[in-house]
């Protein structure tokens, strides 16, 4: 296992007097999806719950704070947003190797292809619905009354997060790639200006960390809080619609080449102009903007996950090593939309 040991006898004992309800003996199963945070199904005899873990081995600034996730877990339930109830945070190492968390299972369906493939087109219209208000309703969220006031820095949230990641991306660098550096460049000289929007945003908004109702398109729970922290609302939006522009084909997970209209997938334009409608917004400006900064994130933190995969610490390394191949398409794709604008 990885990241969790196989005598879960600690975290038995450890669950007994945090979590009411619990029941020992348990077992651990590793999800095999997921780069980050190693995540497991944890079996007892009352039922079913899931944990979250840091990674093994030397990790990187502010990475993979799953203490951040309990907390905003903890405040989704408080305003009422489809998320899994936190249940309990371990932050003493020696329980069980690594901090972790627990929280409730949630039972449905998780949808790994975004062109739903076996899905029927009412579902599909259905579930890109659904997606669309729970970003909105996110991004409505009252900070202050979910305890979330302190959650981020102030100040100019594309800049700070393109430094952060620009760091990031550096310290995990293994080969050159020309349109990354281009990249970089590009975003800090064509920087919007700071326009005072500030919102919980998730970081990492997609259909594969969405778990929807077994018979219906309804939004059960969002998933992986990992990145999420006070940010630009329109950050999250060009990062799901960035899934319109990357390949259907092996590891990537897009629409790009789908015939989205028969499928009953809307378009981009008509995705954005409905998470306008529900927010009473007028557009979203510097859009090419946005669609380049998503890709540079996602090439960030994929790199990321590549060097992890290199020196043996990712939670898939397989995957990892493959993912990190990627890297090169997301910059090209960034700074082909880089240069629309």
């Amino acid at each position: 296992m990885n990241g969790f040991p196989a005598d879960t006898s600690g975290l038995d004992a450890w669950a007994g007097q945090h979590v009411a309800g619990y029941q020992s003996p348990s077992k651990a199963i590793k999800y095999p999806t997921g780069q980050s945070n190693p995540t497991y199904r944890i079996e007892t005899p009352g039922g079913a719950y899931v944990l979250r873990c840091k990674p093994p081995g030397k990790l990187l600034k502010s990475a993979h704070m799953v203490e951040r996730e309990f907390r905003v877990l903890r405040a989704l339930e408080r305003a009422g947003y489809p998320a899994p109830r936190a249940l309990a945070l371990c932050e003493d190492e020696g329980v069980a190797g690594s901090v972790f968390y627990l929280m409730a299972h949630v039972e449905g369906r998780i949808f790994w292809d975004p062109g739903l493939a076996d899905s029927n087109p009412a579902e599909r219209a259905g579930i890109y619905n659904a997606m669309n208000a729970g970003l909105a309703q996110l991004h409505d969220i009252d900070i202050a009354k979910a305890g979330l006031s302190d959650y981020g820095k102030p100040g100019n949230y594309f800049a700070r997060q393109t430094q952060r990641w620009t760091e990031q991306y550096r310290a995990s660098e293994t080969r050159k790639i020309p349109d990354m550096d281009a990249l970089i460049d590009w975003l800090a000289a064509n920087m919007p200006p700071d326009d005072g929007r500030v919102s919980l945003v998730h970081g990492d908004f997609r259909i594969d960390n969405m778990i929807f109702a077994p018979d219906s398109p309804r939004l059960l729970a969002v998933l992986d809080w990992e990145l999420s922290t006070l940010g630009h609302p329109f950050a999250d939006l060009a990062y799901q619609a960035m899934q319109w522009r990357l390949p259907n084909t092996g590891d990537f997970r897009g629409l790009a080449g789908l015939d989205r209209a028969a499928l009953a997938i809307p378009s981009d334009e008509e995705y954005v102009a409905l998470y306008c409608r529900r927010r009473g917004l007028d557009g979203v400006p510097h859009w090419s903007f946005l669609i380049a900064f998503s890709f540079f994130r996602i090439a960030a933190i994929v790199q990321g996950v590549y060097k992890r995969a290199l020196d043996g610490n990712a939670s898939n390394p397989q995957r990892g090593l493959k993912m990190g191949e990627g890297v090169p398409l997301m910059a090209q794709l960034a700074m082909e939309e880089a240069a629309r604008a």
